[in-house]
């Protein structure tokens, strides 16, 4: 477990090394959770399983025991602050992919150029907030020009994103959460990072 000065607060990681790991995977969390949700837990463990490293990252504000978010600026500067550290220190000279849960993912498109991410894995990305399509955040997703897989629940009240040019739309049984079938999930991410991987590892 890491502690890394970000200029927002403590960011904390927890890190899970592979011997020879190819790749670095940093995962973050939804607005209102943290880095034990189900399914990020299960894209660690297929992440590992492809020879990636994988790290955790928990936001300032849920450090400090705040719940509510803080703005995105905010957000995404913590995360930067974190993949530079990362990037600088135990995954030196290894392509990173960036992912999160919900908000997370939001964090991970909108830093993947900045943040020079060789991908971005999205889980329960939120198209829209519950019965507000009008709120769209579509262009989030649109602004990544790396490959970019979506892991999404078929019954998702915060919608479905369409597939796209380097994108990757995975439907699976349930809701937001994403519990209602780990094995889908971990199946898809792994099958993903080993095709996209191979061509830079």
């Amino acid at each position: 477990m890491l502690e890394i000065e970000t200029p927002h607060g403590l960011a904390r990681v927890d890190l899970h090394c592979v011997p020879e790991g190819r790749a670095g995977l940093l995962l973050g969390h939804g607005a209102g959770g943290g880095i034990a949700a189900p399914d990020l837990v299960a894209a660690a463990q297929s992440a590992r399983r492809a020879g990636v490293h994988v790290a955790l990252v928990e936001q300032p504000y849920r450090v400090a025991g705040r719940r509510a978010p803080a703005p995105a600026k905010q957000l995404d500067t913590a995360w930067l602050a974190v993949v530079e550290y990362l990037g600088a220190g135990v995954l030196e000279g290894l392509p990173l992919v960036f992912g999160g849960r919900s908000s997370g993912a939001r964090v991970a498109c909108r830093t993947s150029e900045e943040g020079g991410a060789a991908a971005v894995l999205c889980l329960a990305f939120p198209v829209h907030p519950p019965g507000k399509p009008e709120k769209d955040r579509l262009p989030e997703l649109a602004g990544v020009d790396v490959p970019i897989l979506v892991v999404q629940g078929e019954r998702d009240p915060f919608g479905q994103p369409p597939p796209a040019p380097h994108r990757d739309v995975v439907l699976l049984p349930g809701d937001h959460s994403l519990k209602g079938d780990l094995d889908g999930l971990s199946r898809a991410v792994g099958e993903w990072l080993e095709r996209i991987l191979r061509p830079i590892t």
